[in-house]
């Protein structure tokens, strides 16, 4: 029982970078543009995070950096593929490259040094006389608490609220929308704002919680399985969390297998959930190939103002 709860405790740390990112992707595709840029944002939001915490020492200037960088980000892709009409795909790989090697620049002198100190942790004294809930969860960090609340209010907010409804109309179909007052443009560049500061927190979360050092590259790909897990999920929140924590386990247990004394290569351990990632995709896609996959259908078209499709 005690592995037990060292593993789900290990994937709720490995997965809320990845709740995050796939949180801030769904925001983004629900408005009908497609992220591929979540490895960069996540790097950004990382190497600024250690930026800022070394040289103020202060917490809440990080995440302030982080959301300022992300927004400026999120504002460069809004304007490439909402107000130029630029290829969705190309601008999302570009991100990620601009990303991936402005961050290996600018943490370069910071690579390998220790943060100051590290996110709170959230002590619950009436949790921690419960059995097996209290090792899970009166002990989890600030960040992990707020992905909790935001899975919560995405869902509700998607899902319940006139505001969802206009995410969804956008989406779905952007000339009805406008046609009836919603003003497509500028929600698309609200939405990809917020979602590229949830992503920036992502790779925040993965600095200050996860691995508390600055390392080139420290996502390894986290980006990409956050794009998948989108899919995985079907733009849907709750599910979403689900997603993110069951990848969590899988990068998880290639770790205790070590600790294990396992004689398979600690390289092939590392590339459980990438393959799984290929597993589930190619499952997925075949067990749905007659069935709506539950993208947006307007997901990765342009669109401009007083055409019809």
């Amino acid at each position: 029982m005690d592995m037990l709860i060292q593993i789900i405790v290990a994937a709720v740390g490995s997965g809320t970078p990845l709740l995050f990112a796939t949180l801030g992707g769904i925001l983004i595709e629900r408005s009908g543009i497609i992220q591929l840029g979540a490895e960069g944002l996540m790097l950004m939001g990382a190497v600024v995070a250690c930026m800022t915490y070394l040289n103020t020492g202060s917490l809440g200037l990080a995440l302030l950096a982080v959301f300022a960088v992300s927004a400026i980000l999120g504002v460069i892709h809004g304007f490439l593929t909402v107000t130029l009409i630029s290829n969705q795909i190309v601008c999302g790989l570009a991100m990620t490259l601009f990303g991936a090697g402005l961050s290996a620049y600018l943490g370069k002198s910071y690579s390998g040094i220790p943060l100051p100190g590290s996110v709170p942790k959230w002590h619950m004294p009436g949790l921690e006389n419960i059995p097996l809930i209290g090792d899970l969860f009166a002990h989890l960090d600030v960040l992990t608490w707020f992905s909790f609340l935001l899975v919560i209010v995405m869902h509700l907010f998607i899902h319940r609220t006139s505001w969802g409804l206009h995410l969804r109309a956008i989406g779905d179909n952007p000339p009805t929308a406008d046609v009836m007052g919603i003003r497509v443009q500028a929600f698309r560049y609200g939405y990809i704002v917020v979602g590229s500061m949830l992503i920036g927190l992502a790779g925040a979360d993965m600095l200050l919680v996860y691995s508390p050092t600055w390392t080139e590259g420290m996502t390894s790909g986290r980006g990409w399985i956050a794009v998948a897990l989108i899919i995985f999920a079907r733009w849907n929140p709750v599910r979403a969390l689900v997603c993110a924590y069951f990848f969590g386990a899988l990068d998880t247990i290639g770790f205790r297998f070590q600790l294990l004394g396992s004689h398979i290569p600690s390289y092939f351990l590392k590339m459980i959930p990438y393959i799984v990632t290929i597993l589930v995709l190619m499952y997925l896609g075949w067990r749905n190939r007659n069935k709506p996959s539950g993208a947006p259908e307007a997901l990765g078209i342009p669109y401009i103002r007083e055409q019809r499709f």
